[in-house]
């Protein structure tokens, strides 16, 4: 039995995944988050039982426990919640180390294992990784469990499968040294992991390896693909389209779409058209699927949709929105939150931190508010967008958790509480810049300082935690 035979079998157990859970009966619903953006990937809380508005003083704070710094969302599976931050070297008098002459900043990357109850440490493993990065503050990826082991990616490079049990190494590589890459991304790697089957996918950089597959359960390469300048930050995705399961891949020069067994490259679209992509490129967001209309967008490319053909694998463009006054970004041009597309609309949010609604057909705005973030305009403001239910569930970078409905018609908040102070500086403001999991009906956040769990759980539904 070859690769295609357990990608068929992932394929249907997240299929049977998603039809359990949506058949699940009101109130008994409870799942955990494993990855970047939920249990099959596509970033909505299936959970039930779960608050309708916040009692008095916010909702409850189950524990808090301190944490390093770092972007590194928090990853849950059964009891134990994963997450990756960074301690940076200090002199024996608790100053920081000053960087060294080439330019490096000193310090250990850490994995913490932490009881997903409590907040209390199971196990850590931490390596030496001297940074040279913009925004050195941390780790940026979510790590990934599955069967036993999680999977992190540093932001200098270093990919590691652990035991997550116990937290021993089964195998580790540094990216940058095995494929030749001579300086890793400006904001670090970024790009979160992807398993299918039996292989994991990374986004590397080098000759022809921008994306490479490896045997999970070894690091072995599997197979690499793809050349550029530079391989940006969009986690690779899967989507079933044109008869074939696609693996797609979006870096600096265009969006393609794989075989995810071989690395065949089925398709390529560039983006941005005329070929010339900002240097250093910023494509952050996930690639997003509604029927058949593949979403992205940039700072400066803007959104553009593309329609997957339903005989082959291939794509067409269906519009581009590009900005039109580069100096001047309005609208939907992606930093980092992930626009979610739902109900034949996208909701997203733009450089300037405004949620904007377009019509997903022909990228007509619907409406724009910055309600979501403190009602002005903010030099990359953040906004993660959580469908739940009829509603959705926002967290902000100022740390507020805000419950609210989305349509064609607008945006109408009904509940706001504030969660996590943000601890971090940048634009010229504090701000927290990572994604909470939700799971267990909590949610889990974390700064530079402290990761915390929140309880969303309704009156009267047992809280797992």
């Amino acid at each position: 039995m070859g690769r295609s035979f357990f990608s068929m079998i992932s394929s249907w157990v997240q299929l049977a995944a998603a039809v359990l859970v949506a058949a699940a009966p009101p109130g008994v619903v409870a799942d955990d988050w494993p990855q970047w953006l939920g249990p099959i990937r596509d970033g909505v809380w299936r959970e039930t039982g779960l608050l309708d508005k916040f009692p008095k003083g916010g909702p409850k704070v189950l524990w808090k426990t301190p944490i390093g710094t770092g972007y590194s969302g928090p990853a849950v599976a059964g009891s134990l919640l994963y997450v990756m931050d960074r301690e940076r070297a200090k002199d024996a008098s608790g100053k920081p180390l000053p960087g060294t002459k080439e330019g490096f900043i000193r310090g250990n990357e850490r994995i913490l294992c932490i009881n997903a109850s409590d907040g209390k440490m199971v196990w850590k493993h931490e390596y030496d990784c001297p940074y040279k990065v913009s925004y050195p503050s941390g780790p940026r990826v979510t790590p990934l469990v599955q069967d036993g082991r999680v999977y992190t990616l540093g932001t200098m490079g270093d990919l590691l499968c652990l035991d997550a049990a116990s937290g021993a190494i089964v195998w580790s590589k540094n990216l940058p040294k095995e494929y030749k890459v001579s300086t890793p991304p400006v904001w670090g790697y970024a790009g979160h992991l992807l398993l299918n089957g039996d292989l994991l996918y990374s986004l590397v950089g080098g000759p022809d390896s921008a994306v490479v597959a490896l045997q999970k359960d070894t690091g072995k390469e599997a197979w690499k693909a793809l050349t550029t300048e530079e391989i940006g930050y969009s986690p690779p995705m899967i989507y079933q389209a044109g008869g074939k399961r696609q693996l797609i891949v979006w870096h600096s020069d265009s969006i393609n779409g794989l075989d995810p067994l071989t690395g065949h490259v089925y398709w390529t679209h560039p983006y941005p058209a005329e070929g010339k992509p900002h240097r250093p490129t910023v494509n952050v967001v996930t690639v997003r699927r509604m029927g058949d209309l593949l979403f992205i967008s940039s700072v400066f490319h803007g959104p553009l949709m593309l329609k997957l053909a339903a005989d082959r694998p291939a794509v067409t463009m269906l519009w581009e929105k590009p900005p039109k006054n580069p100096n001047k970004l309005e609208g939907l041009n992606s930093l980092v939150p992930s626009p979610v597309l739902k109900d034949g609309l996208i909701y997203g949010v733009g450089f300037d931190g405004g949620l904007v609604c377009l019509e997903a057909s022909t990228g007509k705005q619907l409406w724009e508010t910055y309600a979501a973030n403190g009602g002005q305009k903010s030099d990359c403001g953040t906004a993660f967008l959580i469908p739940q239910a009829d509603r959705f569930v926002i967290f902000n970078d100022q740390g507020d958790l805000i419950l609210a409905h989305l349509s064609a018609k607008g945006y109408q908040e009904t509940d706001r509480a504030h969660i996590i102070e943000p601890a971090q500086a940048a634009r010229g403001r504090k701000v927290v810049w990572s994604h909470p999991a939700f799971a267990q009906r909590c949610v889990f956040a974390r700064n530079d300082k402290e990761l915390i769990c929140v309880s969303m759980a309704a009156a009267g539904i047992a809280e797992s935690n």
